[in-house]
């Protein structure tokens, strides 16, 4: 099975502080610390699991700039056979349809069995991979949480609302977004690191995809955040501080001191 899981570098929320930028757009990303997506994770390691027990290969796959490199490296020490990055001035400032765009463009021009995405990046929006199957015309599910391979199918999983799990089967190919808790990604090591710091990893940019840089990009974004912002705490509300020690020990107090413990 070929399966193909894409995959983001995103700033790492346990090593950095964040402040918004001087615009009050976006956060200020001047020396902050990046790490590959904490849902993508999941759903390399669900890729890595499926192909050790039918066979087949892993690529990952990144919207992103020089710099993105290091995550699917990342992702290749941790199992994924091949990496490949998406990288093109045209393609800074793209929304979530023009990256699905740019992806979609790549993923034609493979044989991808089964495309696979986090449920959700940095941003929240949780859009990409239903964008993705619908410029394919792939069959798709989010928020899976399990998934079974059968012959030309697979059973799927997925949390639905109410703690119930609804299970689904969808002819293959198709595209999933993975939830986090499907598994446990593995650990990587130095040496899974080191054996593929050498290996070769495609970049293509616009020219390679047959992509009108007119059409993604912030020249092609149907949208645009035009604040960013954390809202006021409401009347009664009180932000604990200190180290997450500090905070949970505040906090099971407070709990106490309220009898919901």
């Amino acid at each position: 099975m070929e399966i193909l899981v894409c995959v983001k570098r995103v700033p790492d929320t346990a090593e950095n502080e964040f402040e918004l930028n001087s615009a009050g757009n976006d956060l200020d990303r001047d020396d902050l610390v990046y790490s590959v997506n904490e849902w993508d994770n999941y759903a390399v390691e669900e890729a890595i699991q499926i192909v050790d027990k039918v066979g087949g290969s892993v690529t990952v796959i990144t919207v992103g700039d020089d710099e993105s490199e290091e995550v699917l490296r990342r992702e290749m020490a941790m199992g994924a056979n091949n990496g490949i990055l998406l990288c093109d001035e045209g393609f800074e400032g793209s929304d979530g349809r023009g990256i699905a765009t740019i992806l979609t463009a790549e993923a034609q021009k493979g044989n991808y069995d089964l495309i696979l995405s986090g449920a959700q990046a940095d941003e929240g929006a949780g859009q990409i991979g239903g964008m993705l199957a619908a410029m394919l015309d792939y069959p798709y599910a989010s928020l899976v949480n399990k998934i079974e391979v059968g012959d030309g199918k697979i059973t799927v999983g997925r949390e639905i609302e109410g703690g119930n799990q609804e299970m689904n089967d969808i002819q293959l190919p198709c595209v999933l977004s993975i939830q986090t808790g499907i598994n446990e990604p593995r650990y990587v090591g130095i040496r899974g690191i080191r054996k593929v710091a050498s290996v070769d990893i495609p970049v293509k940019g616009a020219g390679d995809l047959g992509i009108d840089t007119a059409s993604v990009g912030e020249a092609g974004s149907k949208t645009k955040r035009v604040d960013y912002f954390v809202p006021d705490m409401g009347e009664g509300a009180e932000m604990l501080e200190g180290s997450t020690d500090e905070i949970i020990e505040k906090l099971i107090e407070k709990l106490k001191a309220k009898g919901g413990l």
